[in-house]
């Protein structure tokens, strides 16, 4: 029965017509120049010009909302569970009960020393996003507290992959609190959608003791500030003085007093000095009773004050990194003194790694590309005219990017920018198919001119099976919600867009530069 099937293509003039009007737009020698100049040089200027926002992961959020209370200075942990945790419970009751949309399946409520954390899961995973604005409505509102509730990423829990540490850096503590404050009321007052929260508090109202040497009396007793040090030590958490070993494990050796509970306390405790006998330990500092941070931060051995800043949805770490710096940057300098400084950690650093590792990947991937299709055709020109086609990948898949952006926040990712890549090896498939035709025929005696014309002819349903087969493979990606779809979103769009634009151009730039050396004779 095979015998009585028409393998005849019916649609052969549709390929003779498209053929021939390729042809004609490559006539002529100036309209070849044009083409080429216009589809390699337009396309690296509309990457420039549309490439969309940097960004370091996507979100991939869960049915998860994180949430942190940052009370202040001087609340116990009862006081955060009777006068917090149960003015959260009754708010939350109706959405728990179902009264209220969105449902919740259930939350948690921690409060330790310094804050509160807690958490909290949709009854419907779809409406995850609504619980975030509920989460931030009852846990806003706390006389000198700071709050603030996100949805769950994959890739970075709470805060996800999207949190800037603005560090604020400098020797005087209370010009970084200084400092930090003016930030900190600046975000809040010209970006309240993003989540800020400093660390430490940006209060020094954390009860301290400072010990102030004295140094007559140090000198006096046959000590010094080092040996001081040591005993102000073992006064209090301990001073390490070596290890035992029992023959089967090591053991630390920590010399400590007896514990004390108050300033008074501490300054009795006698000491046995080598040239004043046994004075007390009041008589060698001035203990002295203060107020302090909760906690030192010290970023490569300098004192800092960390923003830790959360972007809103629909804005990428780059736009976010650009905004502090233009806006918030420069109200903390103007704060700090002398040799202070701001730098940015966090996802910020992350990002800047994942670009240098992924423009490296990119060019070693290009610089395999070129000598691999050298090495098969025997041609270095060969292989860059098939490397040309690339600016017109990369712009079609920037303009995907820009009209997916039209309909759903997608930046440019660190899968987004795999996705590139990935279409250096897709889109260079047609141009191997029209190079390697067109010099198979010349090799058997045809003229460049008709080499070109068959193998455009010969290669064009081709070409258009792969294109559309590696479009609507993606097309799901890119088309379908659901969860995790935003995970490859950008890639999807990227191979899609770059596919269908080189695809389409590159019939015109290909056979324009396989025809440059041709005669100029027009064929008999």
């Amino acid at each position: 029965w095979l015998r009585e099937v028409n393998s005849d293509d019916p649609h052969t003039l549709w390929w003779e017509g498209i053929t021939t009007r390729i042809m004609a737009l490559t006539e002529t020698r100036g309209q070849r120049v044009r083409w080429i100049a216009g589809l390699v040089s337009a396309p690296l200027l509309l990457v420039l010009l549309l490439k969309p926002a940097v960004d370091y992961l996507p979100d991939g959020n869960r049915n998860l909302v994180f949430a942190f209370i940052q009370p202040p200075p001087g609340v116990n942990i009862d006081h955060l569970r009777t006068e917090m945790g149960q003015v959260v419970a009754d708010r939350l009751a109706p959405y728990v009960s179902g009264e209220k949309q969105p449902a919740i399946r259930h939350y948690f409520f921690v409060a330790y020393n310094g804050g509160v954390f807690m958490g909290a899961r949709a009854a419907d995973a779809s409406r995850a996003k609504e619980l975030v604005a509920v989460i931030n409505q009852t846990i806003r509102g706390f006389p000198d507290s700071i709050a603030f509730a996100s949805q769950s990423s994959l890739f970075g829990g709470s805060r996800g992959g999207r949190t800037v540490d603005m560090n604020i850096q400098g020797r005087n503590l209370d010009k970084l609190l200084d400092a930090a404050r003016a930030g900190f009321v600046a975000m809040q007052s010209q970006w309240p959608e993003a989540n800020v929260s400093p660390s430490p508090g940006l209060e020094l109202a954390e009860p301290e003791l400072r010990l102030v040497p004295v140094e007559r009396r140090i000198a006096e007793a046959g000590w010094n500030r080092d040996t001081m040090a040591q005993v102000s030590r073992a006064l209090g958490d301990g001073l390490y003085v070596g290890d035992y070993f029992d023959g089967e494990e090591r053991l630390d050796i920590i010399v400590r007093t007896e514990p004390w509970d108050t300033p008074e306390q501490l300054a009795a405790i006698p000491l046995a000095t080598p040239a004043a006998g046994i004075i007390p330990f009041g008589e060698l500092v001035d203990v002295q009773r203060t107020a302090g941070p909760d906690k030192l931060r010290r970023l490569d051995r300098r004192r800092t004050v960390t923003l830790r800043v959360t972007p809103p949805k629909g804005v990428s770490l780059e736009e976010t990194i650009a905004y502090l710096k233009e806006n918030i940057e420069p109200l903390v300098k103007a704060q700090l003194p002398e040799g202070g400084g701001v730098r940015y950690s966090g996802a910020a650093d992350k990002l800047q790694e994942a670009l240098v590792n992924i423009s490296g990947s990119f060019m070693l991937a290009l610089v395999i590309l070129y000598l691999l299709m050298s090495a098969l055709f025997h041609s270095f020109r060969d292989g860059l005219l098939v490397l040309l086609v690339l600016p017109l990948a990369a712009v079609g898949g920037v303009i995907a990017l820009r009209l997916l952006n039209l309909v759903t926040f997608q930046p440019m990712d660190l899968l987004t920018r795999i996705g590139f890549i990935i279409l250096l090896g897709l889109v260079v498939n047609n141009a191997i198919l029209l190079v390697y035709q067109t010099r198979q025929s010349e090799r058997q005696g045809m003229p460049r001119r008709q080499a070109v014309e068959q193998a455009v002819r010969l290669r064009l349903r081709p070409i258009l099976m792969t294109t559309l087969t590696s479009v609507f493979g993606m097309l799901p990606l890119l088309l379908m919600p659901g969860a995790g779809t935003e995970l490859y979103r950008g890639l999807a769009g990227v191979i899609v867009g770059g596919m269908l634009v080189s695809a389409f151009f590159t019939l015109l730039l290909l056979p324009a530069m396989l025809r440059s050396g041709e005669s100029a004779s027009p064929p008999a």
